[in-house]
């Protein structure tokens, strides 16, 4: 209100009071009387005695005003995250490994308007147990730039494939191929393992397309517990022969028909 006052009637309206005319929407019922204080002033229009103040620091210095002005400031922002694979063999899950990766980014220089391109080497300690889809995020290591945060690199985890093994969970599935006569009468199963043993699993039991035999703790790690681990999951493929003699045919009906 002061201050339209002071647009419209100028200094003279503060020591004389407000004129009639001023409109009936006048609040006040007497006259605004100047003090001889123009900081007063300053206080009763701006609310402080300097209307530029937030322009300096308190030290007198002037401050830099970020783009955007005082009010409405533009937030720097991040770049969107930078999303790779990172193609892993069963044994480096099943060990851990370290994987070394080196990436080329921009860096900015010195005067922090001009940048160059850089390698770096970033390194994963790849756990054992780790699952397909395990995350590893280091954190602004894009590219550098001018007033902006750099993007965070991200690695997810993806398992190759295996010529003996597939994963589930913490399970190793093994498929077997057998004869029918061995699936009828039993037999043993090498399975050698991702650690290099050479186990012979025996098979005693009559052995049909869904059958499956499980062997316990010769599976994945488990990530919170590596001495522990899953099992292995022995499937079969049952090979059955492509003809028979009159003979063969014969005392297969004698066994099976009787």
């Amino acid at each position: 209100m002061k201050k339209g006052i002071y647009d419209k009637f100028g200094e003279e309206g503060l020591k004389g009071g407000i004129p009639e005319d001023f409109g009936n929407d006048n609040p006040w019922t007497a006259g605004y009387v100047f003090h001889n204080n123009p900081n007063k002033v300053f206080r009763e229009f701006f609310g402080g005695d300097n209307p530029f103040a937030e322009f300096f620091a308190k030290d007198g210095s002037e401050l830099i005003v970020p783009f955007g002005g005082l009010r409405g400031r533009g937030a720097m922002k991040q770049d969107p995250p930078i999303v790779r694979d990172l193609y892993l063999s069963l044994e480096d899950l099943f060990y851990g490994c370290t994987k070394k990766i080196k990436i080329s980014r921009r860096v900015m220089n010195e005067d922090d308007q001009t940048s160059t391109i850089r390698d770096k080497i970033l390194t994963i300690d790849v756990r054992p147990g780790w699952k397909q889809g395990t995350r590893i995020t280091f954190e602004k290591e894009g590219d550098q730039g001018p007033n902006i945060i750099p993007a965070d690199i991200t690695f997810i985890v993806q398992e190759k494939l295996h010529p003996r093994f597939k994963r589930t969970d913490d399970n190793l599935i093994f498929v077997a191929t057998v004869p029918l006569g061995k699936a009828l009468t039993g037999c043993a199963v090498p399975v050698k393992t991702l650690d290099g043993r050479l186990l012979n699993i025996p098979i005693n039991d009559i052995v049909d397309p869904k059958y499956c035999k499980v062997v316990p703790g010769e599976g994945m790690p488990l990530l919170h517990d590596p001495r522990r681990k899953g099992d292995l999951l022995i499937y079969f493929d049952i090979c059955f022969p492509k003809k028979l003699t009159p003979d063969q045919k014969t005392l297969l009906r004698s066994a099976l028909l009787s």
